[in-house]
């Protein structure tokens, strides 16, 4: 008897709020945001998991509260002790990724934490010629980031560490806006 009772004063509920809407122009009330105070940038994450690896734990608040046009002077040296100290693929100088990428030119690229995007050709992170131009939802950004860091020049090196091994959402992705799949 109580599910009974709920369900009818969900649909009761639901009801008024439908009646009490209208689809009248008219009655739109205006209404301003107060953005007066402090604001404070709390993290920066252009690209997935960059940070998270790359920047030591001491530099993670400097890091998030950089802007990215200084980023790469501040912390390439350390983005790129990080990668020489985690990838055996940059082992020796001028060893590169698959991309032609040295662990300098490498580091130097992500150390400035911003998605790119190209407007007038494939959006992607990296679909084996476009790179770094854009980010699809349905991108295996960590995968890809895992084998330009241990994959080495033609992405074989280090294959147990090279893949995330989650090759797809659990969920189909919308055909409309926000083409975000459906919630759980």
């Amino acid at each position: 008897m109580k599910i009974f009772k709920i369900k009818y004063i969900a649909i009761a509920v639901a009801s008024l709020l439908m009646v009490s809407c209208n689809n009248d122009d008219n009655m739109i009330e205006e209404t301003s945001i107060d953005f007066s105070g402090t604001f404070v940038q709390e993290d920066q994450m252009g690209r997935p998991a960059v940070n998270t690896v790359f920047v030591s734990s001491d530099s993670k608040d400097a890091f998030n509260t950089t802007i990215p046009s200084q980023q790469g002077a501040m912390f390439q040296s350390m983005f790129q002790a990080n990668l020489t100290g985690l990838s055996p693929a940059y082992a020796n100088d001028g060893d590169a990724n698959a991309l032609g990428l040295d662990a300098a030119t490498f580091t130097g690229l992500l150390a400035t934490d911003v998605l790119n995007v190209s407007l007038d050709g494939t959006t992607t992170f990296y679909d084996g010629t476009n790179v770094l131009t854009g980010r699809a939802l349905a991108d295996d950004v960590i995968t890809v980031e895992l084998l330009l860091i241990f994959g080495g020049e033609d992405f074989s090196e280090n294959p147990s560490l090279s893949n995330d091994n989650v090759d797809a959402n659990d969920k189909e992705f919308s055909d409309s806006f926000p083409y975000l799949a459906s919630p759980w």
